[in-house]
């Protein structure tokens, strides 16, 4: 079922995992956008992303799985061929990412499909852009025009080529902001691991609404009503794999946004509550792809993302 509130267009990664581990190797199609991308479109809601794919195998499988679910792709040409991470896990259980040429030099062009896409949106979501990159922001910020956006800076360190460069670019979308969503991850490798000051930061530098999440320690928005934090949410089974959990809350709280403006606590609560359930439910599979607790018992069924 298609939301009637409007459309989201999400901006930013799609590229394959090649996952290592104890069970072998195998390829699950992902990226944050990505998944992001696909988590709103099960919610209901219409989607489009933009994002860098190569005329390759690999990007004729991120193609199929993107039509598989329904998200209307928009994609510039990747000169380098489409982007790959492999993925292994750390003794803590937490992946590490190695990415090649094509992931390390990635970068959108905004077609005019594109920029129209962006104009008809009820909000354009970003993640794990190359915020680095003065001359993709700069692109970015023209053809986001007054667009009302949601933006996660999901920085990797293996993509990762200038800190400070980053982080300015990071901030000039971040500033005009309805909502600003960061990690524990992103306070950690972009300023000084203090989640709790990014957060302050961010709202004094003018975002509308900041969501941090602080895995275990569950997550906390801060908008103009006011500060209201959620625990993560117990749901029966066993936690699989925490991957897609921070793109699972991107689009549970994006959804919400399109669905609605919350302006008082009450509301901001209800909807932080609701990505955290989301954001559980998604946990208790491989990959990044999004699970409701209602969807759980057909976990198993369709396409597998990460």
């Amino acid at each position: 079922m298609t939301s009637s509130a409007g459309s989201v267009v999400v901006i930013g990664d799609a590229l394959i995992d090649e996952i290592r581990d104890d069970a072998g190797v195998r390829e699950l199609v992902g990226g944050a956008a990505l998944n992001v991308a696909v988590g709103l479109r099960r919610l209901g809601v219409e989607t489009t992303l933009i994002a860098m794919l190569g005329d390759d195998e690999a990007g004729a499988h991120i193609r199929e799985y993107l039509e598989d679910h329904g998200v209307t792709l928009i994609a510039s040409e990747g000169p380098h061929g489409s982007s790959r991470a492999v993925v292994q896990r750390a003794r803590n259980g937490e992946p590490q990412y190695v990415f090649n040429e094509a992931a390390q030099k990635r970068s959108i062009r905004y077609s005019d499909e594109a920029r129209g896409a962006i104009a008809d949106a009820a909000l354009v979501a970003i993640s794990c852009f190359p915020f680095d990159v003065p001359t993709e922001v700069d692109a970015l910020v023209d053809a986001l025009g007054d667009a009302r956006v949601a933006v996660d800076p999901n920085p990797r360190t293996g993509m990762l080529r200038d800190r400070e460069e980053f982080v300015r670019g990071f901030e000039r979308v971040a500033t005009s902001a309805a909502i600003v969503k960061v990690g524990a991850d992103d306070a950690s490798i972009l300023y000084d691991g203090d989640l709790d000051s990014l957060r302050a930061r961010l709202r004094s530098l003018g975002a509308a609404a900041v969501l941090a999440t602080a895995g275990s320690d569950g997550a906390t928005i801060d908008a103009e009503a006011g500060v209201v934090s959620a625990p993560i949410a117990q749901l029966p089974g066993a936690v699989i794999d925490t991957v897609g959990a921070g793109d699972a809350t991107l689009a549970a709280v994006s959804e919400g946004l399109v669905a609605s403006s919350p302006s008082d606590l009450g509301e901001w609560r209800a909807l932080l509550l609701r990505a955290m359930e989301v954001a559980a439910a998604t946990c208790r599979a491989e990959g990044g792809l999004l699970r409701t607790p209602e969807s759980l018992a057909d976990s198993g069924r369709g396409v597998n993302g990460s």
